[in-house]
């Protein structure tokens, strides 16, 4: 009995040892890199065999590539995952804003040319907040590229925008008198938190680290400078709605749309608007704020997997 006991105890342990070894490790999964790109240096995450499908992880507003660190191990077992920090972000060069044109246009012209470094023929994109406008930039250049596309809270019609766009219309409408008072909001630690928790009815889920990360990089050299200027280039984003829409009327491209109902920033209504122009895209609401992973990963991972499966 007692020598049954021992091998029981054993097996129990060899199995707990067995399940841990299957769980997903960030550490495991994932290499950061650097390459030159436009005499910048983008830094970027890598993950998953090179010769498997690829999935191009494109981040939001204030964060980085960081974003994606949870979803990424569970997903590059079969996948290469490919995010990149944009210019001003992250650990990728920040240039002046005096010595570089922070908008959409070109970011996205750096972030195509990232993808030229290394070769991406084919992804799928994976759009979050300022994801959206670079991802559909990259996808309206190279149509052929695009195997689907992946959207999480990220804006492409205009029932999108939530009430809290009206103070960032005005900003838009006249710089100069809004700029002082509007970007000490938008940029600050409250407002870092506020982008995480929104209404959630679970605000104890959410990791601190989180927004002070995010609110510690805004807080660098320049930055105030360089975010205002990109957001003050988010109006052309509105304005290119449209365009965006034509393109999604014409080439239905398979589209995954996942999206945290708890954004205080971004309607819920922009989810349904895109199966407007792409009537097979898969819509799923989620208990979840404008960063979803934070609170919805292992959710996100199934619904992406799934959708992933059926392009193969």
């Amino acid at each position: 009995m007692l020598k049954r006991a021992f091998l029981m105890a054993g097996l129990a342990l060899f199995g707990n040892a067995a399940h841990a070894q299957a769980i997903p490790s960030t550490s495991r999964a994932t290499t950061y890199n650097t390459v030159a790109v436009d005499g910048l240096k983008i830094f970027y995450r890598e993950a998953g065999p090179r010769d498997a499908p690829t999935v191009l992880l494109l981040h939001g507003f204030p964060t980085s590539s960081r974003m994606y660190d949870t979803l990424i191990p569970k997903l590059a077992d079969r996948y290469h995952l490919v995010a990149p920090d944009y210019p001003g972000f992250g650990n990728s060069d920040a240039p002046s804003a005096e010595t570089f044109a922070y908008t959409f246009d070109h970011l996205a012209a750096v972030i195509g040319d990232f993808t030229e470094k290394l070769g991406l023929e084919s992804y799928v994109l994976f759009m979050q907040d300022y994801g959206g406008p670079i991802g559909f930039r990259l996808a309206l250049a190279h149509p052929e590229r695009v195997r689907g596309m992946i959207i999480q809270n990220a804006v492409a019609h205009i029932e999108g925008l939530g009430p809290a766009w009206e103070a960032r219309k005005a900003y838009w409408q006249d710089r100069a008198a809004n700029e002082a008072s509007f970007m000490s909001s938008f940029t600050s630690l409250a407002a870092c938190r506020q982008r995480h928790v929104g209404a959630s009815p679970h605000p104890e889920r959410y990791n601190p680290d989180t927004w002070t990360d995010e609110f510690a990089s805004l807080s660098r050299p320049g930055q105030d400078r360089i975010q205002a200027d990109l957001f003050y280039d988010y109006r052309n984003n509105v304005a290119s709605y449209p365009k965006w829409q034509a393109w999604l009327r014409q080439h239905q491209p398979p589209m995954l749309v996942v999206w945290g109902k708890y954004d205080p920033s971004f309607a819920v209504a922009g989810a349904a608007a895109y199966a407007r122009d792409v009537p097979n895209a898969e819509v799923h609401m989620l208990d979840a704020g404008h960063f979803a992973l934070d609170e919805a990963v292992d959710e996100i991972a199934d619904l992406v997997r799934a959708f992933l499966a059926k392009l193969n």
